[in-house]
C-alpha cells in the first residue's frame, strides 16, 4: 500500500488534474480531499473532476466549506467544525489499507492551514510518513514558488517525490522552456500535463495520463 500527498505551489496550478492522472494507474486507487472550499453541499468539486476523468475506486471528501478561503478560516466563518489531524490521518490510513495507492489532494499550498491547531498538509504528510508531490506552474515566478515549497517540505523531514508541471503550454515560451531545466535543479521533474488535459473525455484522458507522470 502507498500514500502520496499532492500539493501545489499555489492555487490553480493543476493539482486536481495531476491527481486524476495519477489515479489512472493500474490497481485500486483511492483519492481523498480533506477539505473542499468555495462550494455549497451538492455542488461538484475537485473530486467530481477526478471521478469524471479517472474513476478511482473511492473518492472521499472529509469537509466542505462554502467560502473560497483557507479551510480553517472558511470553517470559522461558516460555523462548521474544524478538521482534526488525528481523524484525518486515520481516515487516510483506512483507505490505504484497502487500496494499492491512496492520493491525498491538498488545498492551496503546502502551508495552508487545514484545521484545528493550524495543522497543514505538511503536518499530515509527516503524520502519515508519506511523500509529497509538488505541482508547479510553467511560467515566470514558478522557480521561487517551487523552491520555497520544496524547502519547506524538506525542512519538515518529509520526502519530496518530485515536481509535476500542472499545465504545459502547446507552444511554450522562453520562460517555460528555461524553467523546465531550472526546476530539475530543485527536485526531479516527473512530468508535464498538457494544457487542456482536463477537457479530454474519460477514455482519452485514461489512455494518455499514464505517460504524463513517470518515476513516482
Amino acid at each position: 500500500m502507498s500514500i502520496v500527498l499532492i500539493t501545489g505551489t499555489s492555487t490553480d496550478v493543476g493539482k486536481t488534474i495531476a491527481t486524476a492522472a495519477l489515479a489512472c494507474r493500474p490497481g485500486p486507487v483511492a483519492v481523498c480531499k480533506p477539505a473542499q472550499t468555495g462550494l455549497l453541499p451538492g455542488e461538484p468539486g475537485d473530486l467530481a473532476v477526478i471521478e469524471r476523468l479517472a474513476e478511482p475506486a473511492v473518492a472521499l471528501e472529509l469537509a466542505r466549506y462554502p467560502d473560497p478561503l483557507a479551510p480553517d478560516t472558511a470553517a470559522g466563518r461558516a460555523g462548521l467544525p474544524l478538521l482534526e489531524l488525528g481523524p484525518v490521518a486515520a481516515a487516510i490510513r483506512a483507505l490505504d489499507a484497502a487500496h494499492e495507492l491512496t492520493l491525498v489532494e491538498g488545498a492551496g499550498g503546502v502551508l495552508v492551514r487545514l484545521g484545528e491547531g493550524g495543522f497543514t498538509l505538511l503536518d499530515l504528510a509527516r503524520e502519515l510518513d508519506a511523500p509529497m508531490l509538488v505541482v508547479a506552474a510553467a511560467g515566470l515566478g514558478t522557480l521561487n514558488h517551487t523552491e520555497l515549497t520544496v524547502a519547506a517540505i524538506e525542512a519538515a523531514g518529509v520526502r519530496c517525490a518530485g515536481i509535476v508541471i500542472g499545465t504545459w503550454p502547446e507552444r511554450p515560451g522562453l520562460a517555460a522552456r528555461c524553467n523546465l531545466g531550472d526546476l530539475a535543479r530543485i527536485a526531479p521533474v516527473l512530468g508535464r500535463l498538457p494544457a487542456g488535459a482536463g477537457g479530454l473525455s474519460r477514455s482519452e484522458f485514461a489512455a494518455a495520463a499514464p505517460g504524463w507522470i513517470t518515476g513516482l
